[in-house]
């Protein structure tokens, strides 16, 4: 007797438990997709940093936001736009927040701009069919008929895939330069030198932009470990690199990416063929979080920029 009201007691508890699993999956919450990360940068940026550095900049109707600071010297010199890598913020260790204030010593006002978002799903789809390889209905392929394989077709090598498609990088191009002429326009309210730094991917588009002779005009351009993630695209960015117009000055570090560095020579000889005089690379060592990378990276900046004005 006791045995049975057991059993009874357990196959209630195991439908009961059964109904229970069945009904969650049926009222499952709805995804929610996470904020941007743009989102997140703003409220950081909003949340940390002193009220009065922090200028919201209108690109078409897109708002974006942009860290101001003012110069610190006797001698007012010009306006520096800074314009950090992709996928980071202009907070960042790596240089840039150290020359938002650094440069301000030297007599120079500067912009910091936060970066769009990357969409990486604006990779194009090829709705083109496979071509059909499959054999047609009516041919019976047995044992005793093997297909024959010709010896003398050519041989199908499989294409490299590019690490970032050139839709994603226009994409982000557009959205960047949208932002940068926001950034300009602004900038030109106080009539000087226009100086813009620019870091990574951010540098490479805009280069690209550059050599494309905009209106937009410069004073002098300074990248960052300038690169590309596109094999194809990072390449031309050698050639690219001797067409713009404002002087250049490109700094690498000695621990920056195979892709950066394996370029750097081509890049100079691409220059001496199109007789770019105002153009100076120079290679940093170390680590480029580290504050005496800081202080040489000041310095070049500052040698070069004297030799201009």
């Amino acid at each position: 007797m006791v045995f049975v009201q057991f059993f009874k007691t357990a196959l209630f508890n195991l439908f009961l438990s059964c109904s229970l699993f069945i009904s969650l999956h049926a009222i499952s919450a709805e995804h929610i997709a996470p904020p941007p990360y743009s989102a997140i940068e703003n409220n950081d940026i909003k949340r940390l940093l002193p009220n009065d550095e922090i200028k919201p900049i209108l690109a078409g109707e897109t708002e974006f936001l942009s860290l101001y600071s003012e110069y610190m010297s006797a001698n007012f010199r010009g306006v520096v736009l800074l314009i950090p890598d992709w996928h980071s913020t202009p907070t960042n260790n790596t240089g840039m927040n150290f020359l938002r204030k650094e440069l301000n010593n030297l007599g120079y006002t500067t912009y910091a701009m936060t970066v769009p978002d990357i969409e990486w799903q604006t990779n194009s789809i090829d709705n083109t069919s496979p071509p059909n390889t499959a054999p047609p209905a009516d041919a019976k392929i047995t044992d005793e008929q093997p297909v024959k394989v010709k010896k003398d077709a050519a041989p199908h090598f499989v294409d490299a895939i590019e690490k970032v498609t050139d839709e994603v990088l226009d994409n982000y191009k557009i959205n960047l330069i949208s932002r940068f002429n926001a950034l300009y326009q602004t900038a030109m309210k106080e009539p000087s030198n226009i100086v813009v730094i620019a870091q990574g991917t951010s540098a490479g588009v805009l280069l690209e932009h550059y050599a494309d002779f905009p209106k937009e005009q410069v004073d002098a351009f300074i990248s960052l470990s300038s690169f590309l993630p596109n094999t194809k695209r990072n390449k031309s960015l050698n050639q690219t690199a001797s067409l713009v117009t404002p002087a250049l000055l490109d700094i690498y570090y000695a621990t920056d990416s195979t892709d950066i560095l394996m370029n750097l020579k081509n890049r100079q000889r691409w220059v001496n063929r199109n007789a770019k005089f105002d153009y100076r690379q120079r290679e940093l060592f170390g680590l480029r979080d580290q504050p005496e990378q800081h202080a040489r990276l000041s310095k070049e900046i500052d040698g070069f920029l004297r030799r201009l004005f």
